[in-house]
């Protein structure tokens, strides 16, 4: 098997630049990349963003928010926010999470960012699956934030903005240690989920925290109605 080469950054910049560039010679021009941070988490929000990015903006590293160091994602989201034509964040809270399910607390994240984009985007590029509903003209990108620039943009914004809020989340509840794991089901979190219970932090509705849950709801009636007996 041929060694793999490294990938330079005009390929890197051409590959991101693919989709937006068809989109643009179908009529399109501004094209709104939209992403999400926190499907998988037992707690926090879930986060949505959505940028239009100036042509073929595409600064060193801009990737995939997962391939992509924290510290960098850090500098990348302000120059993305500094760059962006519109962008804008928008945080689904646990509660909203527990009474939609996650996917349509997605679809409803989704929905409300490009709404609240100024200017309106002519196309928006969906990463994952087709979005319901949608506000404007859409295409849906599986694994598009490795293949849209738009669609990575705002997936750095989701992550920073998300990892931000977890932290401030460790300081709220300090003892589950959601700025190492920023919710998402590590054995470290599982273990201090089992000790202490869930936090408000906590989605209900996801088994792990359910089942942590539900044990304790039946020793409190136990202690509330005494020993269940047989007749």
């Amino acid at each position: 098997m041929p060694p793999r080469t490294r990938e330079s950054e005009e390929q890197r910049r051409q590959r991101l630049w693919l989709v937006e560039h068809e989109c643009r010679t179908a009529g399109a021009r501004l094209l709104a990349g939209v992403d999400e941070a926190g499907r998988g988490p037992l707690a926090g929000p879930l986060v949505v963003a959505a940028v239009i990015l100036p042509v073929d903006f595409c600064p060193a590293g801009l990737n995939d928010s997962k391939q992509v160091s924290r510290e960098r994602r850090a500098t990348l989201a302000v120059e993305i926010r500094a760059a962006a034509v519109a962008w804008a964040v928008e945080v689904v809270p646990v509660d909203l999470i527990d009474t939609l399910n996650i996917l349509r607390a997605t679809h409803f994240g989704m929905r409300a960012v490009l709404q609240s984009l100024l200017p309106s985007p002519d196309m928006a590029l969906i990463d994952g699956l087709p979005l319901p509903d949608c506000p404007c003209p859409s295409r849906n990108l599986v694994k598009g934030d490795a293949r849209s620039a738009s669609i990575a943009a705002a997936s750095i914004l989701a992550k920073v903005t998300r990892d931000h809020l977890l932290c401030e989340l460790d300081t709220t509840y300090p003892g589950y240690g959601f700025a190492q794991h920023f919710g998402y089901p590590t054995p470290a979190h599982l273990d201090a989920l089992r000790r202490h219970g869930p936090c408000p932090a906590h989605r209900r509705s996801f088994a792990p925290v359910r089942d942590c849950i539900q044990p304790s709801l039946f020793a409190e009636r136990q202690r509330e109605d005494g020993p269940c007996t047989t007749p």
